[in-house]
């Protein structure tokens, strides 16, 4: 949960400190606090209120659940049994946007004079369960700042600075100076700046060894730049940016293949040079220099970031009402991760589709000339693909 400026007065404190590079803390029994300013390069941004927001990802929604497993032997494996009910968490966030009206985007906009900040807020899931398995800390920072700032650009915000959040059983200092070395990476990746953050110690309450994060990101998009979904038509092209694999989504599922499989993070991913471990444990993309530039060059009308629900559920919230996208099957290779998580879990293709992201980690929509310029200007490391288009109805389907 954010909390506004005002409302903490360590991070206050450190405020008034004029950025000090670091604020040292105390050590006790119970909790470690930890502020820290890194200017990576940039200028410390003034200190701002924000009021509270929140953006997370599951379908059609803004919040993300984590569910205890339940068992299924016989049948093709679904998030659901692994314990991930995606419909339950669409089910909260319509009871809360009762009490709280505006929730259910990539995220939160809070007016600020001809300006919008966004706000998004984020954790990585059980891919944490891997980390822990593989000894794999150093980029984990990364798919923590990704999910955050990933997000908040799909309405064309530019990231400002992340907090993160950091607590464990008892702070092994070594350990969590490589998480932080990613979340560092992963702010100087998205050119924002990492303003703070909190190391919580708190023993008996997670196992020893593990450790768990979360983070925020705040943006800011001049009001008549707000990427927001209004101005799309049918015809519209959808244009996918790749992946690096799973990202930070679906890895109950992925844990609940594994230990069906039989395999091991440390066995090889079949037909691939990669073990599984090294495939499942690659960073999540941070698309913010990418997708800026192509808004830059005008077209763009929509952008969905394809985490928790997939295609499925994360394009249509870009969509005006009546609309829905026709997706190109074979237009994009899907990488061989997703094809060994189907085959070893008999997971069924609608299930694929709802819960990882395929090999496409962003979606874009925007005009026909739009689609012509970027494909033309496409190659190499930017490689981008045309995916689909959007067409009258509802929801995704495929042809």
């Amino acid at each position: 949960m954010t909390t506004s400026f005002a409302a903490n007065a360590e991070l206050s404190r450190c405020f008034a400190a004029s950025f000090r590079s670091s604020c040292s803390k105390p050590t006790a029994a119970h909790q470690c606090s930890r502020l820290e300013i890194f200017s990576l390069g940039h200028p410390s941004p003034p200190a701002l209120c924000v009021q509270q927001l929140t953006s997370r990802r599951t379908a059609a929604s803004a919040r993300v659940f984590s569910m205890s497993q339940t068992d299924s032997r016989d049948a093709g494996l679904t998030y659901k049994d692994a314990g991930v009910d995606i419909d339950a968490g669409s089910e909260l966030v319509r009871r809360i946007s009762k009490m709280a009206p505006g929730i259910g985007g990539f995220g939160g906009l809070f007016p600020l004079g001809d300006s919008y900040l966004v706000a998004g807020t984020d954790g990585v899931g059980t891919k944490l369960k891997l980390a822990f398995e593989t000894g794999i800390h150093d980029t984990i920072g990364i798919d923590l700042v990704a999910m955050s700032v990933n997000d908040i650009v799909t309405s064309g915000a530019k990231p400002l600075f992340f907090l993160d959040y950091f607590a464990t059983s008892h702070l092994v200092v070594d350990l969590a100076e490589k998480v932080i070395k990613g979340i560092v990476d992963g702010c100087q990746q998205s050119e924002c700046t990492l303003l703070g953050g909190e190391t919580a110690e708190m023993p008996d309450f997670y196992s020893e060894g593990e450790y768990d994060l979360s983070g925020f990101a705040v943006g800011v998009v001049k009001k008549d730049s707000v990427i927001d979904g209004k101005t799309i038509v049918p015809g519209d092209a959808l244009i996918g940016l790749p992946s690096s694999g799973v990202h930070s989504n679906g890895f109950s599922l992925v844990r609940r293949v594994l230990a069906r499989s039989g395999l091991s993070l440390k066995d090889q991913l079949p037909g691939e040079a990669l073990t599984l471990g090294e495939a499942l444990m690659a960073p999540t993309v941070i698309y913010v220099k990418q997708v800026l530039d192509l808004i830059s060059k005008g077209g763009v009308k929509g952008i969905a970031h394809i985490t928790g629900g997939g295609f499925t559920d994360n394009i249509p919230r870009v969509f005006p009402e009546g609309l829905g996208a026709l997706i190109y099957r074979d237009s994009w290779e899907i990488p061989a991760v997703f094809k060994w998580i189907q085959q070893a879990g008999n997971i069924e293709e609608a299930e694929m589709r709802r819960t990882f992201n395929m090999g496409i980690g962003m979606v874009l929509v925007v005009s026909q000339e739009a689609a012509k310029r970027i494909l033309e200007e496409k190659g190499g490391a930017s490689m981008l693909y045309r995916i689909g288009e959007v067409v009258k109805g509802e929801g995704v389907s495929y042809h």
